[in-house]
């Protein structure tokens, strides 16, 4: 027979009970650190002040170096106003847990990495040496490429949002210097009542090229797309929602393109790290005396053979009496909307890094920015690398799983 006692603690353990889930790892602060750009040809910087006042107000320290943000029209004033911390040595900012910079780091920087450092660049794998990646792979740093990093919708999110801005802006460099009286032709790019407009041929009708197509047409440009992709080509005409010619990359119909162009952007991207099909250099020697090519493709080897890699100080050259603009960070020319940009890219990361607890726990979460990760902890992720390089590589996601 069963006491009261008894069936009463029977009950009790048959009650349903909550269930147990699993909980996010207790929010973190982040001590992080803003590099400088000491490259010439770069004017970006990757936190605005008011960025940096969002971050410090949800508890985070922000270490900027002195002059970071000069180039984009940030004084260290505006920065120390909203809470940063300004930093005269290099050293004092390579402390921070988590070091920001728009260009690959140099050697100086990279003999300060820190031990599990969380280290976020550009990282454009063929112009690195094998020492860029053995300093990180010494340090047992955590390196991310912010271009590999993949949005919600699985797209580059900081790629895309470049190339808007370097598609515009390469529409209003080529006006320049169309109508430049001696490196263009004292054209207009576009027409007036009784004048014809010129003509931009534009060739990649991926994110730049279509917004290269919107910049031409709003300025009054008549404008040509060519692309050997037809799905980017309908893409593109249902996005702008106008009717523009288009083309697949034919030769006779390029070529001929070509020959009464004004105005010509080269914006094909490499896919699967093949090289790009270079418009040959005949093609070239028969467009207009002074017409002018903008070649966007440059940091990829360029969609002209007649292409070679130019700066923003000496930008220009001619060859067959074509101007070549083949600066190979288009973006850096307009370095407040550029640096805007990335910075709206960069908060919102750095604070979700915080509430899931650290980069480790974050990682294991969003896929995304898992993608831009190409060393973990000294152990390289990425297999480009690996095998470029001569490293042993592994899978990141296999060594996250080893943490849970």
């Amino acid at each position: 027979m069963i006491s009261e006692e008894g069936m009463f603690g029977m009950a009790h353990r048959l009650l349903p009970k909550e269930e147990m889930l699993a909980t996010r790892q207790k929010k973190s602060t982040i001590k992080i650190g803003v590099l400088a750009e000491k490259g010439g040809d770069e004017s970006r910087v990757c936190l605005t002040p008011d960025s940096v006042a969002l971050l410090v107000e949800n508890g985070h320290e922000v270490f900027i170096q002195n002059s970071a943000g000069a180039k984009a029209g940030y004084n260290d004033m505006s920065y120390s106003e909203n809470g940063g911390k300004i930093s005269s040595t290099l050293e004092e900012v390579m402390q921070a847990d988590v070091v920001l910079k728009v260009s690959p780091l140099n050697s100086k920087e990279r003999t300060n990495i820190q031990k599990n450092q969380v280290l976020i660049t550009s990282l454009p794998l063929l112009a690195q040496s094998r020492d860029y990646f053995e300093s990180m792979v010494d340090k047992k740093a955590i390196g991310i490429s912010f271009e590999r990093i993949k949005d919600s919708i699985q797209s580059f999110a900081l790629i895309r949002s470049m190339s808007e801005i370097v598609g515009t802006t390469g529409i209003q460099i080529a006006s320049y210097y169309l109508s430049h009286p001696d490196y263009g032709n004292g054209t207009m790019l576009g027409g007036v009542p009784g004048v014809r407009p010129a003509e931009v041929v534009i060739i990649g009708a991926g994110t730049v090229g279509e917004y290269a197509v919107r910049a031409a047409i709003g300025m009054g440009a008549s404008v040509k797309v060519f692309d050997n992709h037809i799905y980017k080509l309908r893409r593109l005409q249902n996005n702008i929602k106008q009717n523009v010619f288009t083309s697949t990359i034919q030769p006779q119909v390029l070529q001929k393109a070509l020959q009464s162009a004004d105005v010509v952007i080269g914006a094909l991207r490499s896919s699967d790290n093949l090289p790009i099909n270079k418009i040959p250099s005949y093609m070239v020697e028969g467009m207009k005396r002074k017409s002018v090519i903008i070649d966007v493709s440059i940091d990829q080897g360029g969609t002209f053979e007649t292409s070679r890699p130019t700066t923003h100080q000496d930008p220009i050259y001619e060859q067959y009496g074509v101007t070549h603009y083949c600066v190979t960070n288009i973006a850096s020319r307009v370095p407040y909307t550029a640096s805007n940009a990335l910075s709206n890219f960069f908060a919102p990361l750095l604070l979700e890094m915080s509430d899931y607890g650290g980069i480790s726990e974050y990682l294991k979460k969003d896929i995304g920015v898992r993608n831009g990760v190409y060393v973990y902890n000294g152990i390289v992720t990425d297999s480009n690398i690996g095998r470029t390089f001569g490293f042993n590589y592994r899978d990141l996601a296999l060594l996250l799983a080893v943490l849970q």
